[in-house]
């Protein structure tokens, strides 16, 4: 790809919202394939995941940040933090919401929390497929009482819509300047990483409302085979109590089964070989609020503030 750097724009947008507006979903649209989980779950996204999409126009490096809450124990204050610094380290923040008439508390505690920095805010009201088109500019309207937004752009990420109007409205607010990966690249996370959440994002998927999002996911080993067709995988799904172990794995392992079917078919079209998965449950009391434990699943404060 040739490179004019007098017109070529590079930079870092972060994609900020309360848990389950659809971020990843977003990511995995811009994108063009999946690097973020997604589930009906709030919390899903733990860790600042770094995604780059790149074109003729630019590069725009997307960091999708952990949903910002009030923090309810360590893992909720680790991601919390990692939200809010990102906020500072990036050219442009788009800020996520639904398509609704009311501001709740989660809305106006961002809203608080973007007021402290000096980074264009564009607003992006997502699921616009769920409402009536005449609907959307009274969602405008309430929004652009609460902040004062550089830019406001209705888009539905599960359906695409205006998906590429918002890539043109990041570009504005970016600088010049050359790329800062390879034209090939998609994500920075390891692929360790990626498969473990790939894993995690079925055992939501597949448990429902059976038992709470406080689980992890650990891979133990994972080689590729001498032929380089078959890559085998060791994982172990890490839950807060006995009962939900017995959940996870179900009735003479048929849940564990499921989960592991669904997430091997997906880490199969990622790696483009056959993957051999084979899965336990381990039972670790309060992980969430073990520093040790939550950096030893993947949740590294310092690592993912680098």
């Amino acid at each position: 790809m040739d490179i004019d750097n007098a017109k070529y724009k590079s930079g870092f947008v972060a994609l900020i919202g309360r848990p389950n507006v659809g971020k990843s979903t977003l990511m995995n649209r811009l994108i063009g394939q999946k690097i973020a989980i997604t589930s009906n779950k709030p919390q899903t996204t733990r860790n600042r995941i770094q995604t780059v999409y790149t074109s003729d126009e630019g590069q725009i490096v997307f960091l999708d940040t952990p949903g910002i809450h009030k923090a309810k124990n360590r893992l909720g204050e680790y991601m919390v933090n990692v939200a809010e610094r990102t906020l500072k380290d990036v050219d442009v923040i788009a800020w996520l919401v639904e398509p609704t008439n009311y501001v709740g508390a989660g809305e106006q505690h961002i809203a608080e929390i973007l007021k402290k920095v000096k980074t264009p805010v564009i607003l992006v009201i997502n699921k616009v497929d769920t409402v009536k088109r005449d609907e959307i500019l009274e969602f405008i309207d309430t929004y652009r009482k609460i902040y004062d937004f550089a830019e406001i752009v209705p888009v539905s990420a599960l359906k695409g819509n205006n998906t590429d109007e918002l890539l043109k409205v990041l570009y504005q607010y970016l600088p010049y300047g050359i790329p800062f990966y390879d034209e090939d690249t998609v994500t920075d996370q390891p692929m360790r990483q990626i498969v473990a959440e790939l894993i995690r994002e079925k055992a939501l998927r597949i448990l429902e409302d059976e038992i709470p999002h406080g689980i992890a996911v650990s891979i133990d080993r994972m080689k590729d085979r001498p032929s380089g067709d078959i890559t085998d995988i060791d994982a172990t799904i890490i839950c807060e109590r006995d009962s939900h172990k017995g959940i996870i794995i179900g009735k003479q392992g048929a849940m564990l089964k499921r989960i592991g079917s669904a997430a091997r078919r997906d880490i199969e079209d990622m790696l483009e070989c056959k993957a051999n998965l084979k899965l336990w449950v381990k039972v670790k009391k309060e992980w969430r609020d073990s520093d040790f434990l939550i950096k030893n699943y993947g949740y590294d404060a310092k690592k993912d503030m680098e």
